[in-house]
């Protein structure tokens, strides 16, 4: 709905047309950031290939992170808190990065420019080139996962705080309840902004390794 409701809108309507208002406007907004900001700057000529692909990317985790703020449901439930999710998007990254290799791209790998004794007998340099490959979707997979868990994390322990201090008397357990629930909206209204950042940032290392696999030989 995200990338259809505009999309509908930019087929019924000319360039010249007023932006739209509302949910689409808002939509608009978005993508054109994502596209203007991260992945045009990075992937240069590249840029309307990748683009769908790597806005799939920012909306689906900013909408699964969005909806693990919210209490109710269809709500609640920690998305990308979850290391099988991030897993996923980490190999979809992986896959197409790799796929989209130039041949200079592998050459860099399997043979790179570096003195001959650090490639032949022992290709010490080809084995930190290749161990390099699965470092980069597992930094995906980590960072998002760690970051949106350790943010869920702390709104529990601080609501948990309220349970804690219930045997403890009248006055201590009020006045802690309400610091308790202070600081819970705080961290919601600072998940909604890290939510934002995060999508942002996987959406944009994904466009970076994506145009380090396309470089060319004259680029090298």
């Amino acid at each position: 709905l995200c990338i259809l409701i505009p999309a509908r809108w930019c087929r019924r309507h000319k360039v010249t047309d007023k932006a739209p208002k509302g949910f689409t406007g808002l939509m608009h907004m978005f993508v054109m950031y994502v596209y203007d900001e991260v992945i045009k700057p990075t992937l240069g000529k590249d840029s309307e290939k990748y683009a769908p692909y790597l806005l799939t990317c920012f909306f689906f985790i900013f909408v699964a992170n969005i909806m693990g703020i919210v209490p109710f449901p269809p709500g609640g439930g920690n998305l990308t808190g979850n290391i099988t999710i991030t897993f996923f998007l980490a190999i979809c990254t992986f896959l197409v990065t790799n796929f989209s290799g130039t041949k200079h791209y592998w050459k860099d790998i399997f043979w790179p420019d570096v003195p001959a004794w650090l490639k032949v007998p022992v290709p010490l340099m080809p084995v930190i080139e290749i161990f390099g490959i699965f470092t980069k979707p597992f930094a995906l997979m980590v960072r998002l996962f760690a970051n949106m868990m350790a943010g869920h994390a702390i709104a529990l322990a601080l609501t948990c705080i309220i349970f804690i201090m219930a045997t403890m008397g009248v006055v201590l357990s009020s006045s802690m309840t309400i610091v308790s629930v202070g600081m819970s909206i705080f961290m919601m209204l600072l998940e909604i902004l890290v939510s934002f950042i995060q999508a942002l940032v996987f959406t944009m290392l994904s466009a970076v390794f994506i145009s380090l696999a396309r470089v060319h030989e004259a680029e090298g």
